[in-house]
């Protein structure tokens, strides 16, 4: 860059600008070409982060001459109803994935992050700079997202909602330019390779030495694009590191690409020494190989959530109040409207079935091909198709907050937090790069101070050995190949540590119903107290439990009870047939239900939620009673509401007790609970706990010294779901569950959770297995390369290799 260059874009200054418009960077008067980049200087060195001139590898991006005018355009954006499409709610911040224009190096990334940290109201900002784009969460309290954008274009740089369709592109741009550099690398080392070989073993016959320095030169001229263009990614990488100051595997690889190239240029241009052409490029090339397979692992695993979005159609066939039929974007259908699926068709949003029959393929979200037939009532998701019937479905969720999204934001969570063993391998990785800079310096001082010609060359071979590529790959690439496994067969994590977590678990805590039930429910027996006509008692209990969500709810939505084990119909009276109007209804979880009907409050629920202590004669006279309907504390009636095991409860028990103590923690009457238990392999059955009392079970169980893995479906089951080593939501759990809990199962197979426990040991091992090597590897080589046995090519084939090796070995996972 030149004195009368732009400092901020590069371009020139014009003349009649020259001095024009200045600013002081790094102590010194910088010339700027226009009113914008001057602005956006201005910013960053009122802020404090001048370092970013220092340490960026790239001009930025030339800024807007009318900054100021265009910042009142981004206002559009704080529009609710425009943000209703991209925007989520993070409790009582907001959170969104902008694609972010004008990035040019890693630098750019940490700039931003510093630049937006200081703004007040922005909780987090983390920029991912290979795919352009910045996770923000803001209070809106505090910050308007207009002015996230703002302070965004201040520094050189436009935001805009980041659209998932485009996730595919960005990974194709990504791979491109990988394969551009790799394929660049690869041509150059093979063109080299044969140029140095000949010369090492005199293929070439008895050649002058102006041929041999003649040779030389050709292999610089073709090493020289390898080293500036495909090793800029590692020196990127330095660079951020060292600006951070720290140092990660990338600093010691730039020393020794470098190293090795300007040592090699001075002896061609002086005619004396070694050259190590062929070993830069095969050092280059192999390395990005061994990244390159790297990128492809993550993509294939990440692949399979955000690729999700693809299978949700563009368009809907959406169904008017007046019958007709109207095609539309599926973005734009919103909760309650109508549309209409036929056969063959993709359904395109979550709903609710109102209207039809028909088998529903689901194993794009279960990994589970047999379908599920779906009717009135039934719940269906937008992705799955709709296979020999025709369905009315009535809109529940929109598009944004659809399942398929929620997977793909949940996975991205996932990936983002770094269990244990990687946080270790981090930290690990940065002391031993340290501890290599450390022992090539040791190194040079010894053979130079004895007078070694060879000191540099074995110093150069000690930096490339002994860098820890495979140590830092050990455990990301086993962890995002469980996670694509375990995605395919509908298991999602919503944090990666959970999978290390898991292996540790002695204890597997299951609630009853819904969990290790089917939750289809249905009463065996009912009981009135004298006086009370069953057929009236029965109808105030149904409209209570319309009101419901709980599945015991569904037993009553029929026309027949059972007293003293003999039907009893509803519409033998006509205050049978009685439509009763509830107010004042609430919801106690893991209690019961209660309302007013006529300005009466009845309950009805569980004997502690309900029934006064008075009553407990009552209670005793039918221990298998398990819903109670009360008014005023007093019994009305009492039910025995039955459900039935899941088809794979006995199959996956047995499995799970072969190392691990079970135990079932239920709000439903003790002896029910042992009823159905009776023939498992149960450890503990505890019936008739409240949500607290669960929780106290589980706090207990780990004060004894287990680790508790969870597992539960209902709204009461949050609290001891949160409270669990390890917490999985089964099946169709509510929001609740699912918010407490570490795993989803999408699909309703329990034999999903001994293949989850089995991945996690796997994955344990991969990632025991790839430290192992690397480590090994490392002590291995480093006295060869010490001691100079090592030449630098050797020392580029072993580190490749070893990197190779460890990406290969977590692939496995994909497989098993």
């Amino acid at each position: 860059m030149t004195k009368h260059d732009c400092y901020h874009c590069g371009l020139p200054v014009a003349a009649a600008d020259d001095g024009k418009f200045t600013t002081v960077i790094l102590g010194q008067h910088r010339d700027m070409c226009c009113p914008g980049c001057l602005a956006v200087a201005e910013a960053i060195v009122n802020n404090g982060l001048e370092d970013y001139y220092q340490f960026r590898t790239e001009p930025a991006q030339k800024s807007d001459d009318g900054i100021l005018e265009t910042l009142d355009k981004l206002k559009v954006y704080d529009d609710p109803s425009l943000q209703e499409e991209f925007v989520f709610e993070e409790g009582q911040d907001k959170q969104i994935q902008l694609t972010l224009e004008g990035i040019t190096c890693a630098a750019c990334g940490w700039l931003i992050e510093k630049q937006l940290s200081k703004v007040e109201g922005i909780k987090q900002v983390a920029v991912n700079v290979q795919e352009r784009r910045a996770l923000v969460t803001w209070s809106p309290f505090q910050i308007k997202l207009s002015q996230i954008l703002s302070t965004l274009k201040r520094i050189g740089y436009i935001g805009s909602p980041f659209h998932p369709d485009e996730h595919e592109a960005s990974y194709k741009r990504e791979q491109k330019t990988f394969l551009k550099k790799l394929g660049l690398a690869g041509i150059m080392t093979m063109q080299v390779m044969m140029l140095m070989t000949g010369l090492y073993f005199d293929w070439f016959g008895a050649i002058e030495l102006e041929t041999r320095q003649y040779f030389y030169w050709v292999a610089l001229t073709l090493t020289t694009p390898v080293v500036l263009y495909s090793g800029s990614t590692f020196y990127v990488g330095a660079a951020k590191a060292l600006s951070a100051r720290t140092v990660n595997m990338d600093v010691p690889v730039t020393l020794a690409i470098f190293g090795t190239y300007i040592a090699g240029i001075r002896s061609t241009m002086l005619e004396q020494g070694e050259v190590y052409f062929e070993s830069i490029c095969m050092f280059i090339f192999l390395l990005l190989l061994s990244r390159f397979l790297e990128h492809r692992s993550r993509h294939r695993a990440a692949q399979i959530s955000a690729n999700m979005m693809q299978y949700v159609p563009v368009s809907a066939t959406k169904l008017m109040p007046d019958g007709s039929v109207t095609e539309c974007l599926a973005k734009q259908l919103k909760v309650n409207d109508v549309v209409l699926v036929k056969p063959g068709e993709t359904i395109p949003i979550d709903g609710l079935v109102t209207e039809g029959n028909a088998a529903v393929d689901e194993s794009m979200l279960t990994g589970e091909f047999n379908p599920v037939r779906k009717t009135n009532n039934s719940v269906v998701y937008g992705g799955t198709v709709c296979q020999d019937g025709s369905l009315t479905i009535t809109v529940t969720q929109t598009l944004k907050n659809a399942l398929v999204n929620q997977i793909v934001r949940l996975q991205a969570s996932a990936m983002a937090s770094k269990p244990k063993a990687a946080q270790i391998a981090d930290n690990f990785s940065r002391y031993f790069v340290t501890a290599v800079l450390l022992i090539s310096a040791l190194t040079y001082t010894f053979w130079a101070y004895n007078g070694s010609v060879d000191a540099f060359w074995i110093t150069i071979s000690v930096l490339v050995a002994t860098c820890p590529c495979a140590l830092g790959l050990a455990t990301p690439s086993a962890l995002t190949c469980a996670m694509a496994k375990l995605n395919r067969q509908g298991i999602l994590l919503k944090r990666a540590d959970a999978l290390e977590q898991i292996t540790g678990i002695d204890t597997i805590a299951l609630d009853k119903t819904g969990t290790l039930t089917q939750g289809k429910f249905t009463i065996s027996n009912a009981w009135y107290a004298d006086g009370v006509d069953s057929d009236s008692a029965f109808s105030i209990a149904r409209a209570l439990e319309s009101r419901s969500e709980h599945p015991i709810a569904k037993a009553f939505s029929g026309d027949k009870a059972f007293s003293d084990n003999k039907a009893v119909s509803g519409d033998k009276t006509s205050n049978g047939n009685t439509i009763h109007k509830v107010s004042n209804f609430t919801v106690t979880p893991g209690g019961g239900i209660s309302g007013e009907i006529n300005d009466t409050l009845f309950c009805m629920g569980s004997a502690a939620f309900s029934v006064h202590e008075s009553q407990q004669s009552f209670i005793e006279g039918y221990p298998s009673a398990n819903v109670f309907l009360t008014v005023k504390g007093r019994i009305m009636a009492a039910f025995e509401v039955r459900d039935s095991l899941r088809d794979d409860t006995q199959e996956t028990l047995d499995i799970l007790a072969k190392s691990h103590t079970l135990a079932v923690l239920s709000g439903d009457t003790q002896q029910n609970v042992d009823s159905l238990t009776k023939p498992l392999p149960i450890s503990t059955a505890k019936g008739g706990l409240t949500p607290e009392q669960k929780y106290e079970t589980v706090q207990a169980m780990q004060q004894s010294g287990s680790k508790v893995m969870m597992m539960g479906d209902g709204i009461n089951d949050a609290p001891v779901l949160a409270s669990a080593d390890v917490a999985i939501a089964v099946g169709n759990a509510t929001d609740v569950a699912k918010t407490a809990a570490d795993v989803i199962l999408l699909g309703d197979q329990l034999l999903s959770v001994p293949e989850l426990i089995k991945t996690s040991h796997q994955v344990k091992q991969k990632i025991r297995q790839n430290i192992g090597w690397s480590l090994g590897y490392n002590v291995l080589i480093l006295p060869f390369a010490v001691t100079g046995l090592l030449s630098p090519w050797m020392a580029v084939v072993g580190m490749s290799l070893s990197s190779i090796i460890v990406v290969t070995n977590s692939t496995r996972l994909l497989g098993k």
